[in-house]
């Protein structure tokens, strides 16, 4: 998870999104869909990032099994919060399968990434 991390945080340096709350957000999303691919899908194949209009982050694994939220997590208790993040957190996110498994993927508006408040990082 944390080459995801540092992968994604230099990428949004490269882009220019970085140093914002909502850049913060994109390494929180990452975080998220790379641990529920290790927990639930046998871990991430990719990690894939792309930017336009929308920095939209993909999550590759093996399985096509597609993963559920709880309908309401605990929140004194470990799990189950992962997808209830993605969900609060992103603009947008889903799942789409391919020959070899599927990809969870969330995006985030670049708007967003550029007029965020600053993390003073």
């Amino acid at each position: 998870m944390a080459k995801g991390r540092d992968f994604t945080r230099q990428a949004l340096l490269d882009w220019g999104w970085s140093g914002t709350e909502t850049s913060e957000d994109a390494l929180l999303l990452v975080s998220e869909l790379l641990t529920n691919a290790a927990l639930h899908a046998g871990g991430c194949i990719e990690l894939a990032l792309s930017a336009g209009e929308v920095l939209r982050i993909e999550v590759f694994d093996g399985t096509t099994t597609p993963p559920r939220r709880h309908p309401s997590p605990q929140r004194a208790l470990p799990g189950g919060h992962g997808l209830y993040i993605v969900e609060r957190v992103s603009d947008r996110w889903g799942t789409h399968t391919h020959e070899h498994g599927k990809a969870v993927w969330a995006e985030i508006e670049a708007s967003r990434l550029t007029s965020g408040r600053s993390t003073g990082l």
